[in-house]
């Protein structure tokens, strides 16, 4: 049997543990492993690497993936989707592990409808897959945001100054709720609890009047210009802000040992059921305990995770 291993998407580190899980269980059932580089765009231009274990050794503190990843108009045409076909039929691969986010899943979905074998890995810093507790990327990248934000404390707390910090997500807001939850900031905004300009400045206002001086507010990324928000709160309650977009820097960096252990736990899932002769599979986690689902179950509809901000009324 040979299969193939692609990353699309954005980076997120544990990608590298999944293909290192992968290739050394694959190979201790004698079945040969393709990496496919640059995602669904190196499926389309034939870019592929045979993998074995010496490869794939120490790969799984590195962050990124060495596979490389693009985005892929071409893929979403017709005419994209037989090229990759014609291209895993040339390399007679029978089975492939795609290794991304929403979108990768729904490229890996219409693959599996042209009769080749798919499972899905959930890839992204973002956690903006509903299915699954956590993707791999999520935990390394929170530890980013929170030491970020706990040197920014430092220095607000120096000249007594409010910071606000925009962290990634996309429409997501788990990385600003939990690292909030973990103590990263005073106000917190997210998709699924957005709060107006005056209820930020209400917040703030009343942190304030009482002796908190220096305080950090969180925003998920793309919900409102964040140099739009600084000056309406200047300009409301008379004092000066900075404000900071912590941008790549979340997304690189040598996954956590929570990330390495979940993506290698992940690729060995993948590989039984491959071997299994199951197609359209999604991997997950919940309650700490290894899943799959189908993919037709995998939605885009944002669960609000209300224990979550319960408890996060409770501590701020």
């Amino acid at each position: 049997m040979r299969i193939g291993i692609l990353t699309s998407g954005g980076d997120a580190p544990g990608m590298n543990a999944a293909i290192r899980s992968i290739v050394r269980v694959a190979n201790n059932h004698n079945v040969e492993v393709w990496g496919i580089k640059y995602g669904y765009k190196g499926l389309i231009n034939e870019e592929l690497i045979k993998l074995d274990n010496f490869i794939v050794d120490d790969i799984s503190e590195k962050g990124g993936t060495i596979l490389k990843t693009a985005r892929c108009l071409e893929f979403m045409e017709e005419s994209g989707i037989k090229k990759a076909i014609r291209t895993l039929k040339k390399f007679n691969i029978e089975g492939i592990i795609v290794i991304g986010g929403d979108g990768s899943f729904k490229g890996a979905e219409r693959l599996s409808k042209s009769g080749i074998r798919v499972v899905g890995l959930p890839g992204t810093i973002d956690n903006d897959l509903n299915y699954t507790d956590y993707c791999i990327g999520f935990d390394t990248t929170l530890n980013t945001v929170l030491d970020c934000i706990g040197k920014i404390k430092d220095t607000d707390c120096s000249h007594e100054k409010t910071t606000i910090v925009e962290v990634m997500g996309r429409y997501c807001g788990d990385l600003a709720l939990y690292s909030a939850l973990a103590g990263g900031g005073e106000i917190i905004s997210t998709p699924e609890r957005k709060l107006d300009f005056d209820m930020i400045c209400n917040q703030l206002d009343k942190n304030i009047r009482r002796g908190k001086t220096d305080n950090v507010i969180i925003i998920t990324e793309k919900m409102y210009p964040i140099e739009e928000l600084q000056k309406y709160i200047e300009g409301k309650l008379k004092i000066s802000l900075r404000n900071t977009v912590l941008g790549f820097v979340q997304r690189g960096g040598s996954p956590s040992a929570f990330d390495r252990v979940l993506a290698s736990k992940m690729g060995v899932r993948a590989v039984e059921l491959l071997l299994r002769g199951s197609t359209e599979k999604a991997i997950g986690i919940r309650n700490n305990k290894i899943i799959h689902i189908n993919f037709n179950e995998v939605n885009n509809e944002r669960m609000i995770k209300e224990k979550e901000y319960d408890l996060l009324n409770v501590l701020l």
